[in-house]
């Protein structure tokens, strides 16, 4: 029996991870509804197209919807501010939350990090695109040695940045920069995201900056090489774009780490380039982030039925 699961947001987001779940998770999701607050809305109207329940009148419209108590997972892909209402909405009901907003309510979640040590939360959040891309390497070094500063830089089509990107921006610099902390293993962390208006689109690229204090750069190389490899499972267009490298800082690196002695910076550069679902492939921003959820979802559906995830 499927596990039955909503969507709050009709826009890109929520559209892409319509489709996915329909292509992707078909015997293990079932999609009862998307909901939106605009009667006119694409995505509604494309649910209704696809004979799934389209509700225009917010979360309290889904409260009040016949199949409501059927739902056991409610996505949320509005933006940070909204989803703080929705979770207070749908609080009571003891629904299970995939949080797809920077609001981060609830633990953070990165597939090939830490997929199964949250799976009992009520609210669980995928931190941003450029978290669900870094954080993964960020944890393969920190695996090897000490981390004492991590930076990312997420770069990404202003075309695929919507609305809801465009006012969370602060979010996602708070967002993923305490996550490279508390779930990439680093001491200290920052991040950073571009949106960059070039045309034709760019793929969605990734810059990781790891200050490190010992030359073990086969044993990082091997772990970032096998972390590439989880994460292009569950989204095949991840892949390193370059060698990784490192390079030696001789000179004190005082307003980053107090790490005494020499430090090594590792440079790790990606590329993610989307599976065109829904969205066009230069959107791997927004790909990554449906799929991060999505693998959650599946794990959750896997744990209620009792099959290994």
């Amino acid at each position: 029996m499927s596990v039955r699961v909503a969507i709050i947001g009709p826009g890109n987001i929520g559209t892409d991870l319509l489709i996915k779940i329909k292509r992707l998770a078909g015997s293990e999701l079932e999609t009862v509804a998307l909901v939106g607050i605009d009667p006119a809305s694409d995505g509604l109207a494309r649910a209704q197209r696809l004979g799934i329940n389209a509700i225009a009148t917010g979360v309290q419209g889904l409260i009040d919807h016949p199949r409501f108590a059927e739902i056991d997972i409610v996505f949320d892909a509005t933006s940070a501010k909204a989803h703080e209402h929705n979770e207070r909405l749908l609080r009571p009901f003891g629904k299970r939350l995939i949080d797809l907003t920077p609001a981060a309510i609830g633990p953070y979640v990165v597939p090939p990090v830490n997929l199964h040590e949250h799976l009992d939360a009520p609210n669980v959040n995928m931190v941003t695109c450029g978290g669900q891309a870094t954080i993964p390497i960020v944890a393969a070094i920190s695996s090897i040695t000490t981390v004492y500063w991590a930076e990312i830089v997420a770069s990404i089509s202003s075309r695929s940045a919507g609305p809801g990107t465009r006012a969370n921006i602060d979010e996602f610099t708070e967002t993923t920069s305490e996550a490279i902390v508390r779930v990439g293993g680093a001491q200290r962390g920052k991040a950073i995201i571009i949106l960059n208006p070039a045309e034709p689109p760019m793929i969605m690229r990734d810059t990781v900056l790891a200050l490190i204090g010992e030359d073990r750069r086969t044993e990082v190389v091997a772990s970032i090489e096998t972390m590439a490899a989880r994460v292009a499972e569950y989204v095949p267009g991840y892949r390193l774009k370059q060698q990784v490298q490192f390079s030696k800082i001789d000179e004190p690196m005082a307003t980053l780490t107090d790490h005494e002695g020499p430090l090594w910076k590792v440079s790790v550069f990606l590329e993610v380039e989307g599976a065109a679902h829904y969205l066009p492939s230069y959107a791997g921003n927004l790909d990554i982030m449906t799929s991060a959820a999505l693998a959650v979802a599946r794990a959750i559906a896997a744990r209620e039925e009792g099959v290994p995830a």
